[in-house]
């Protein structure tokens, strides 16, 4: 299922005790926590893309203290029965970790995410790479792809899916961290039209929590948002968490 991420090869990858090894000799160890490691250099455009190990163990505190469990679950009605599931932009491995229990692949381009993700969900499968440029995996691979609050590639996400397979996308809503952000833009028509001409859309859905959190977690979240409107932990505060979901059938 995974490809070679060499430039030119795109062959594929087969297991060699603790390393990927491709028909052209390109290989890539295995790390102690089960991930594979697909990032070519040319294929980052910094020493450490992505989200920091600072950013993604705030994040997953948020996580372990339940703010974000109505998130999940909205996602996980949604998506309803399925099988093989990618998530790309996968992060610590929040939804897929729970989603796909044994048999759910995640992506990211950040080594610090995918490390936290093998080592909370070892019966999943990860892999760093750059989603942006290039999916590494055979196409027709997967019946599911999600993508929850990350970059998106509507050409790729179509490739890797089975004919008749089915997309999840999740943008943060207007109000989703407004009051240590401020309020957003509406991005559902943008990202309709974006995947327009690869999938159709067949349901969408906001969903919204609020969480009364203390300073410890008010200071996670704004360690682990982008481009948040404080520069300094405020006391305790309600804060609200809201995603638009978009599902979407293959075109």
């Amino acid at each position: 299922m995974l490809l070679c991420t060499v430039r030119g090869c795109g062959l594929p990858l087969t297991r060699d005790q603790r390393r990927l090894v491709c028909p052209q000799a390109h290989s890539f160890d295995i790390a102690r926590t089960g991930y594979v490691n697909l990032l070519q250099p040319q294929d980052r455009r910094s020493k450490s893309p992505g989200d920091s190990a600072e950013m993604v163990a705030a994040r997953r505190r948020l996580h372990d203290r339940g703010f974000t469990a109505p998130l999940r679950t909205a996602v996980a009605e949604m998506l309803g029965t399925t099988r093989t599931i990618l998530e790309v932009g996968c992060g610590d491995g929040f939804y897929i970790g729970s989603l796909a229990p044994g048999s759910g692949h995640g992506v990211d381009i950040s080594t610090p995410a995918i490390d936290a993700a093998a080592r909370r969900y070892p019966e999943c499968h990860f892999v760093v790479a750059n989603a942006d440029r290039f999916l590494p995996y055979a196409s027709g691979s997967f019946s599911t792809v999600i993508s929850i609050a990350a970059r998106m590639n509507p050409l790729e996400f179509r490739r890797v899916l089975q004919p008749d397979g089915c997309l999840l996308v999740g943008v943060p809503a207007p109000d989703d961290f407004i009051e240590l952000r401020g309020k957003g833009r509406d991005r559902v028509a943008r990202t309709v039209a974006e995947f327009a001409r690869e999938f159709k859309l067949v349901n969408q859905r906001r969903t919204t929590t609020e969480a009364d959190l203390d300073a410890a977690s008010i200071e996670d979240a704004l360690k682990s948002i982008y481009r948040p409107l404080r520069a300094e932990p405020a006391g305790a505060m309600r804060v609200t968490f809201s995603l638009d979901l978009l599902f979407f059938r293959a075109a």
